[in-house]
């Protein structure tokens, strides 16, 4: 059989660019049939190997072959004023020079060069760079793009079978992206810094982005320490019928009165009467197919960061499990073959067998969910996996990849809920039940089921026994915070950023310090320069500016706007925000740095109740913590000298010292209570000895 792109053979060098080495090692073994071999050295990205009587190398990036930024004379922070980027001519320069150098030094010799990077406007946009390059020492190779949604055998053959063009409209999206971004979060970030005397490592962040997306956690807190809790009385009872019990609640479910819910709760008797009883049956549909924000949500609600996850399954892309990750789409296109995919994975451990089940049925009929695209399908398992051959988090993410694949395939679920209506003395109860009598499509799919509450078989004009009641006292509760999930949720629904961007955005803030915690609370630093912005450039913390950006994005997407137009009027609104900013300047750098001194006081001194506060030594430099009743109180603690120290507003339940979460870029979070004479420190470094 011929090499699947014989039909482009012109007797010379063909050329392949992928964004990754891991999908350039794929497609090269795929179209070599194993036969690739990588060239340069065991840390190289290139692969050879022939196609009849030719040549074809097969090249991995890092994901940009170029980053765009200013010009070096406005790199120097403290002599160019932050107003001065926003008009500032970007230039574009080399991200690997190694790989800029081998990339031209293959095109020299190409005839054909096919890019194959991943198919989106970031993929697009690497491919457009890759091909400015590569003309600059060939002008005469042809070009051709590669699409594919999986890095399968059938996939990448058939891509390889029917090439396309680069879509430069595309591309074009993705450079005014990477433009407005870095124009906006490099200007903000500077005035921000400067205005405060943060430089260094210390420096403030805003965004276009990022800061509405800080505004919505900061909201949301405000919200919540807003809300005046008011007290109300529930009554509830437990009542018995041939053996079994179960409780119920009284109408009305809440007693602003404690008189009255007292006088309610006296008259309660020894039985109730059954008033009524209704049953009815409904029916429970299946999931809609996986885009990155349902996907993940879905992670999220496993404890798994929307950042890690999405790591993970592009790790998982790479290595063929499953399709690719970043999609908006939640149909599946006719053209997907769900028997073939089935087949592919019934050797699965433990979601296979549910696809030999599903294998038996004449015909699929999957959900569809409301957001339609043609550029890649749902996320989907691509083939099958063994628990061995991945990691625990890489099998966690693949299992929820294939259970919502397989979900969407399945049986609607039946559920049955009784309600059943008492009355005891002066009060009436209400009880409910909801029983699954067919499981469908939670068998396969179990995440966020709730468990069966199943009431005994009652009759109306039953009398029960009332064996327990009770009246207690309750308060209303604020709104939630956010989880990373619902949040990236909230950013889709508000157009904040991209299914590409949302979860790195996230994670930025949390590296900055700005918010921290699961659920998501904001920090001071964070709520001092969300309100900063918000009182004196509230353009700049709010979704509408940043939301009319992405369309227009979308509009250079169909060839109706041009970069140029974009960018440009990213930048007027930008320098518009600058003039207030400039007048304001002194009361926004009040008002950050209020907040942040508030986040070097880390909690309560367990000593003396004074507040515990970051101190530096004058001889060591080093930090550490200290109280602020010194010297009538000398308590001090010992900090890690690296990363951002956040406080968490919690105590220690073994020691009483409070907790705090170390912040280093590049690595996970993590928490640590200050006492390093706790006794769970000291217990779980004996068991960590025990196991060596």
């Amino acid at each position: 059989m011929p090499c699947p792109f014989a039909s482009y053979k012109l007797l010379a060098m063909k050329l392949i660019i992928t964004e990754k080495n891991q999908a350039a090692q794929r497609i090269a073994s795929i179209l070599s049939k194993g036969t690739a071999k990588r060239e340069g050295g065991p840390r190289s990205s290139l692969y050879v190997f022939s196609d009849d009587s030719d040549e074809v190398k097969c090249i991995g990036l890092r994901g940009h072959i170029m980053k765009v930024d200013f010009p070096d004379e406005y790199k120097r922070w403290e002599e160019i004023e932050p107003g001065a980027l926003v008009e500032a001519e970007l230039v574009k320069q080399p991200a690997q020079e190694s790989l800029v150098s081998t990339l031209k030094k293959c095109a020299k010799a190409a005839s054909v060069i096919i890019i194959a990077t991943d198919y989106d406007r970031e993929g697009e946009l690497i491919g457009l760079d890759v091909k400015r390059l590569c003309q600059e020492v060939n002008s005469n190779a042809r070009y051709f793009r590669a699409r594919f949604s999986a890095l399968t055998p059938d996939e990448i053959r058939g891509a390889f079978e029917n090439l396309k063009e680069l879509d430069e409209n595309l591309a074009m999206a993705g450079e005014a992206r990477q433009d407005i971004d870095l124009i906006w979060g490099a200007s903000l970030t500077r005035f921000l810094s400067l205005a405060t005397s943060r430089l260094g490592q210390r420096f403030l962040s805003a965004g276009r982005v990022q800061s509405p997306t800080l505004a919505l956690v900061v909201e949301r807190e405000k919200e919540i320490q807003n809300v005046v809790p008011e007290t109300y009385w529930q009554l509830s009872a437990v009542l018995e019928h041939d053996g079994a019990t179960f409780s119920a609640v009284a109408i009305p479910k809440e007693f602003k009165d404690y008189e009255e819910a007292k006088r309610a709760f006296e008259s309660i008797e020894d039985y109730a009467f059954v008033k009524s009883v209704e049953k009815r049956e409904r029916q429970i549909k299946p999931p809609a197919p996986f885009n990155t924000t349902s996907f993940l949500t879905a992670a999220s609600n496993l404890k798994v960061s929307p950042a890690r996850a999405m790591n993970v399954a592009e790790d998982l892309y790479s290595r063929g499990y499953i399709s690719y990750p970043r999609v908006d789409n939640t149909v599946y296109p006719e053209s997907l073959s769900f028997r073939s995919l089935l087949e592919s994975i019934r050797d699965s451990d433990v979601v296979g067998v549910f696809a030999d089940e599903l294998l038996k049925l004449r015909f699929f009929k999957p959900t569809r969910g409301r957001k339609e695209s043609t550029d890649h399908p749902p996320i989907h398992p691509t083939s099958k996996a063994k628990k061995e051959d991945l990691s625990s988090l890489q099998w966690k993410i693949y299992e929820l990849v294939a259970r919502r694949f397989l979900a969407t395939l399945s049986k609607e679920a039946r559920a049955r809920s009784t309600k059943v209506v008492l009355k005891s003395g002066a009060v009436e109860f209400v009880a409910r039940g909801d029983l699954t009598i067919e499981e469908g499509f939670l068998r396969v799919y179990p995440y966020g089921r709730k468990k069966d509450e199943e009431l005994p078989d009652i009759s109306e004009g039953d009398v029960l026994k009332v064996v327990d009641k009770k009246i207690e006292e309750k308060k209303t509760q604020p709104p939630p915070r956010y989880s990373e999930g619902k949040l990236i949720e909230k950013m889709e629904e508000l157009g904040l950023g991209t299914k590409s961007t949302r979860h790195t955005m996230i994670q930025n803030l949390l590296e900055r310090g700005y918010i921290f915690g699961s659920p998501i609370r904001p920090s001071e630093m964070g709520t001092s320069v969300s309100a900063a912005l918000r009182k004196h450039a509230n353009p700049i913390n709010t979704p509408e500016m940043t939301s009319n950006l992405e369309r227009e994005m979308d509009r250079i997407v169909e060839g109706e706007i041009s970069l140029d137009d974009v960018v440009g009027e990213s930048r007027k609104s930008l320098s518009e925000i600058f003039s207030l900013m400039e007048e304001r300047k002194e009361e926004i750098a009040q008002t950050i740095r209020e907040g942040v001194r508030g986040d070097t006081v880390l909690g309560i001194c367990p000593a003396c109740g004074g507040e515990l506060r970051i101190r530096v030594a004058r001889s060591s430099k080093k930090r550490f913590v200290g109280c602020s009743s010194y010297p009538q109180c000398n308590v001090t603690f010992p900090l890690p000298q690296k990363g951002m120290i956040q406080p968490m507003g919690e105590t220690c339940d073994a020691c009483g010292s409070p907790i705090v979460r170390v912040i280093t870029k590049g690595k996970r979070p993590w928490e640590i209570c200050l006492d390093p004479e706790c006794t769970k420190k000291k217990a779980s470094v004996g068991t960590r000895k025990k196991k060596k």
